[in-house]
């Protein structure tokens, strides 16, 4: 049976017990995905059925996050005092600069998410691949001053060789892959790259989009998924992540759940509100085989 040879199997009740900072054992941050899309051709989510190229209906639906959005969102973060892991197309930095700015004026991490979301890179070819993320990462660092560390591939799109390449590209972690509450160590070609988790649950796109939930579903979801992990960090450290689209939690009808979920949140005890940056540098701090990989 075909096996992806990146991790071993890992039982979470069996590892060592450690802590975030401050003693704490709940790690939660937030994901905001700006996007890029191109008009006329490519991928993108969709609010209905599009007709025929130029799909008017759909492209407009995604850009109201860059214009209007963005700025909403931002505004509640700033009033709860929340970090951000900013999840940028590096288009973006080119058409939107201005959504971009404030939060790298606020000190929120920066993560590379592809040059935009009108394509996969899975289906290019090592060295097209190879390309994309060069391209995406020099584009970052050059409008923000910092190179990004951390990797979310453009519809969560890997081939055989995206983490060896991220690995080679100066990234040290990843966020594609959703298989696991704790941090864990990925095999490179050439040494190893942490993996981060990130929500396809807690995620407003295939919830929002995919199974058609609405906002104060996706609220209470949140909530929920809080309520159940602070209970199980008394006994090991966990992360939470909350994954968000500006054109969808944007929209002033779910816009007012997320602010209530997020909250909730911030007024909870022992927790470390940080960014998967954040957490990735922690944990590649801890002693050698405390982290399983």
């Amino acid at each position: 049976m075909p096996d992806h040879g990146r991790y071993a199997y890992s039982a979470i009740p069996q590892r060592p017990v450690y802590d975030w900072p401050g003693r704490r054992r709940l790690a939660i941050y937030v994901g905001l995905n700006l996007e890029w899309f191109s008009f006329g051709e490519g991928l993108g989510a969709e609010l209905a059925s599009g007709g025929p190229q130029p799909d008017v209906l759909n492209y407009a639906w995604r850009d109201y996050g860059n214009r209007v959005g963005v700025f909403r969102l931002l505004k509640l973060f700033e009033e709860l005092g929340l970090p951000v892991s900013l999840l940028v197309n590096s288009d973006m930095c080119v058409r939107a600069p201005e959504a971009i700015a404030p939060f790298v004026e606020r000190g929120d991490e920066i993560v590379g998410h592809g040059r935009s979301n009108s394509e996969r890179q899975g289906t290019l070819d090592e060295a097209s691949e190879r390309a994309l993320i060069v391209e995406s990462r020099d584009t970052l660092t050059a409008h923000t001053g910092k190179p990004p560390k951390g990797w979310l591939g453009p519809w969560i799109s890997q081939s055989a060789v995206t983490l060896d390449l991220l690995q080679e590209a100066g990234f040290t972690y990843c966020l594609d892959w959703c298989h696991d509450d704790q941090p864990t160590w990925m095999k490179t070609r050439s040494g190893r790259i942490l993996a981060v988790p990130y929500p396809q649950e807690l995620n407003d796109i295939p919830q929002i989009v995919g199974r058609k939930r609405e906002g104060e579903e996706f609220a209470d979801m949140i909530v929920d998924a809080y309520d159940v992990l602070a209970e199980e960090s008394a006994e090991r450290p966990l992360v939470m992540g909350i994954a968000l689209h500006a054109y969808l939690v944007g929209e002033p009808h779910r816009f007012k759940h997320l602010a209530r979920a997020l909250r909730h949140i911030v007024a909870g005890k022992h927790v470390w509100l940080t960014t998967s940056g954040a957490i990735a540098a922690h944990a590649m701090r801890l002693p050698e085989g405390t982290v399983p990989g």
